[in-house]
């Protein structure tokens, strides 16, 4: 704009200037105080019409004043005609302007103008430095600051050297704009100082520099050195030694004296040492030494150099080298935890350590060993390992055990750790975790007081991962209940911590949480299962979210359900049980479910099912009742006639006899059996107990003396000895040796039963009933029966049962003892019918 503007004023200056006489004379002239002033400053102008300009020849003119393409107020000039005016700018604030002096017509006519320029004078340059660059070809650069001020009008640099040497002078004028200068090498010598400065002028003034006075190999950065070799120095532990040298294309300031600087750090950090080692006035062929280091380490070094003040070179590459070993220095910090049976078997250790502040590995390969000795030695070693953990199981009575870190040049004095056995004390609660950031944590709890305390031990591992090299540990004193643990936290991944008590005789119980350092919501959910339904409810089930894809803590898990026409409703479960039940639906709707899992990170809603509750069938539960009703008047009607029926066969099912042994008689029987048996009625009863089981055995051989006792004899001769009285002609419902009836007397005879009598007397055995008595009853079964005293018969020989309290009876009245014993009399009558 302000270019167009100049351009259009330019031409009507010429046009006018143009009609003039033949003389060539301007037709106006303006006369200004200055074309360049300073920025901000005042600035008069006059302009004069001459009389014979032959555009106003006889008439009147008015003159204005414009500056740009705005007007300003004027004044005629005292004394003077209307071809005379003056105009004052009180500041003039542009850069460039031009100032127009114009009569007022129709339109408006230039006669004159005038360019004004306003800026700042320069200011003094600042900082001026020179740089040798010794790469070939060789050159000094110089740069400086030119100031923070803009001149807004031209400005003119130009750099100034002086060889003091060989007082030659040089001047180099620097193209606008910029602020540096490469002298070439012709124009310095590398070992001679000189003068350098900056002069800068522009129209309203100049300024020069301060001059530097400098020797341009001073001025040398040099190109980055090299390390050659980084070794041990013998029998000197804790020092290096550093051979290197220049560039290849700088060896030839190898006589150079330089200034070397070193930095460390060692093999495993990340870091460099902040403390930088200086070496003053070294050669490039002198090795230098760097002690004070630590034994055994495997440490890194870079350096760099310069020529007295001048710029450092950059670093050089890195090499490594390894110190002399030593013995460890310093203590462990221990933790145990014991295990299984400490009272009567020997408990299982866990110990882990980790190094000390004051712990010096000082070597590479470091193992670490474990014994109940406190000298070294293979004897009392329970464990040696190069982790930072060891599982055993404790010697004998051991009460402490000694941690010691070997290397290739010895071993450290041993750290004593004290068996501190667990004791069920619980004394912490509240325990909380609050992540910081990635690498932090901080931990909270409460403790009871107890008198026996002496500190607390926070423990945290990751959950995700089984090593437990992973496990790390902090102790704190009593009175201490927070602490900010540190480490290599991933994110969303869980992390056990446990703060156990420590007691002057042992270890209390543990509180622990599950901390994580960032949540988000879990990677999945589970899919609700309906478990069971009934009525207008509904029970739905979910199993757990696997550890890995759970992201956080569990916050709450929520059921959403709605049917198709009814709201939204949401139901809250238990985390623990992971349950819940659903209430008062409707059975003739179909719902939709689904299920969202919150961590304090984020939530996530699984995917949807349908259900519905089945209608109650009122139909159905009528006949199912009605069919169990009439089932259940059909029993009672044939328990009833099974009562009052007078079979006795089928009563007998129902309700069998169960004789009293000891009041049992055989000497009244049914009719049937009376036939069959030939019993003579004059030996009835009038109120007969009936025997239930009566065997009779034919022996063929005399018994021997060893089986006067049958039941001393083995269990295949006693197991079934012959027919009982129930599957024997006596009675009708036979049914073999192998009848439900069960026996309570063996009747032994040496000849057939159906064979004339014998002189000698029969056996008579008592047997073991596997069938008891009736509840209601009570035994009255002597403990031993003895036989009738009988002919030719020993009065002391006993048969019923197995009993050594036996004492035999002499001169006993039979009458007496055959209505005593009505095993006796029923055998009576069977010696009867054989006769």
């Amino acid at each position: 704009m302000i270019s167009t503007s100049v351009s259009v004023i330019v031409m009507l200056v010429a046009f006018v200037n143009g009609a003039r006489n033949d003389d060539r004379q301007p037709c106006a002239k303006i006369q200004t105080s200055s074309s360049v002033v300073l920025l901000g400053s005042p600035v008069t102008a006059t302009c004069v019409i001459r009389d014979d300009c032959p555009l106003f020849i006889g008439q009147a003119v008015h003159i204005v004043w414009r500056l740009g393409d705005r007007f300003l107020p004027s004044s005629p000039v005292a004394n003077e005609s209307s071809r005379v005016s003056e105009v004052v700018i009180p500041s003039f604030n542009g850069t460039r302007e031009f100032l127009t002096c114009c009569v007022q017509a129709s339109p408006v006519q230039v006669v004159g103008a005038e360019e004004i320029r306003a800026g700042y004078p320069p200011e003094a340059p600042q900082n001026l430095s020179c740089l040798t660059n010794l790469t070939t070809p060789n050159t000094l650069t110089c740069s400086w600051d030119p100031g923070q001020q803009e001149t807004h009008l031209h400005t003119k640099y130009t750099l100034h050297t002086e060889i003091r040497d060989s007082n030659e002078n040089h001047t180099y004028e620097v193209l606008p704009g910029v602020h540096r200068y490469t002298i070439p090498r012709l124009d310095f010598v590398l070992y001679s100082d000189m003068e350098i400065y900056v002069k800068t002028e522009n129209e309203l003034g100049e300024a020069t520099s301060s001059p530097i006075i400098l020797e341009p190999i001073s001025a040398a950065k040099f190109d980055p050195p090299t390390i050659l070799m980084i070794q041990a120095v013998p029998k000197r532990l804790g020092c290096l030694k550093l051979s290197w040298s220049l560039s290849q294309q700088q060896v030839w300031m190898r006589h150079l004296r330089l200034n070397l600087e070193v930095r460390l750090t060692t093999a495993d950090s990340s870091k460099w040492s902040e403390q930088l080692i200086l070496v003053n006035q070294v050669k490039p062929a002198r090795a230098v030494d760097q002690c004070h280091l630590l034994h055994g380490t495997q440490y890194i070094a870079q350096i760099r150099v310069r020529y007295q003040q001048s710029p450092w070179s950059e670093w050089s590459s890195s090499r490594s080298g390894v110190t002399l070993e030593n013995a460890p220095t310093g203590r462990l910090d221990s933790w145990m935890k014991v295990s299984g049976d400490h009272i009567n078997k020997q408990p299982n250790i866990l110990l882990f350590w980790k190094p000390s502040k004051q712990f010096r590995a000082n070597g590479r390969n470091v193992s670490y060993i474990v014994s109940v000795k406190k000298l070294p030695g293979e004897n009392g070693k329970v464990c040696s390992t190069t982790g930072n953990h060891c599982t055993f199981q404790l010697p004998g009575r051991a009460k402490k055990v000694y941690l010691s870190a070997v290397n290739a040049a010895g071993r450290s004095y041993p750290t004593e750790v004290r068996i501190h056995l667990p004791r069920a004390r619980a004394v912490i609660s509240n325990v909380t975790v609050t992540p910081q950031d990635d690498r932090s944590m901080l931990v909270q709890w409460r403790s009871l007081l107890y008198s026996s305390l002496i500190g607390f031990v926070v423990e945290w591992r990751p959950l995700l991962k089984a090593d437990l090299s992973f496990t790390q540990f902090e102790s704190t004193g009593r009175n201490q209940t927070l602490l900010v643990i540190t480490g290599s936290f991933e994110p969303y991944k869980p992390y056990g911590i446990s703060v156990y008590p420590r007691f002057k005789d042992g270890i209390g119980l543990p509180q622990t949480v599950d901390a994580y350092s960032r949540q988000k919501a879990p990677s999945m959910v589970p899919k609700i299962q309906i478990k069971k339904t009934w009525n207008s409810h509904v029970e739905f089930t979910w199993d757990e979210i696997p550890l890995d894809q759970r992201n956080g803590n569990i916050k709450n898990y929520k059921v959403f359900y709605c049917d198709t026409k009814g709201p939204i409703n949401v139901v809250n479960a238990d985390r623990e049980e992971r349950r819940v039940v659903l209430r008062d639906l409707n059975t003739i709707s179909l719902y939709e479910a689904f299920l969202m899992v919150s961590t304090f990170g984020g939530n996530l809603n699984g995917s949807t099912i349908q259900f519905e509750i089945e209608s109650f069938d009122v139909a159905a539960v009528v006949a199912i009742a009605t069919v169990s009703v009439v089932g259940l008047l059909l029993m009672v009607i044939v328990l009833v006639m099974t009562c009052f029926s007078n079979n006795k066969r089928l009563k007998g099912r129902f309700w069998p006899a169960v004789p009293d042994p000891a009041n049992s008689s055989i000497k009244r029987w049914t009719s049937d059996s009376t036939q069959d048996s030939h019993l003579d009625l004059e030996y009835e009863e009038p109120n007969p107990m009936y025997l239930s089981h009566l065997s009779f055995l034919d022996l063929r051989v005399k018994l021997s003396k060893e089986d006067d006792d049958p039941w001393l004899s083995s269990a295949e001769d006693t197991s079934d000895l012959g027919e009982s009285i129930c599957g024997s002609p006596f009675i009708p419902s036979y049914s073999g040796s192998n009848s439900d009836s069960v026996p309570y007397a063996t009747v032994i005879f040496s000849e057939p039963c159906n064979s004339p009598p014998h002189k000698n007397p029969h056996v008579y055995l008592r047997s073991e009933s596997t069938q008891p008595l009736l509840e209601t009853e009570e035994s009255f079964s002597p403990k031993c029966y003895h036989n009738m005293a009988t002919v030719g018969m020993p009065s002391e020989q006993c048969f019923f049962g197995p009993s050594h309290d036996c004492v035999p009876e002499k001169g006993a009245d039979p009458d007496i003892l055959w209505d005593d014993f009505p095993f006796l009399r029923a055998l009576a009558l069977n010696d009867t019918e054989n006769d």
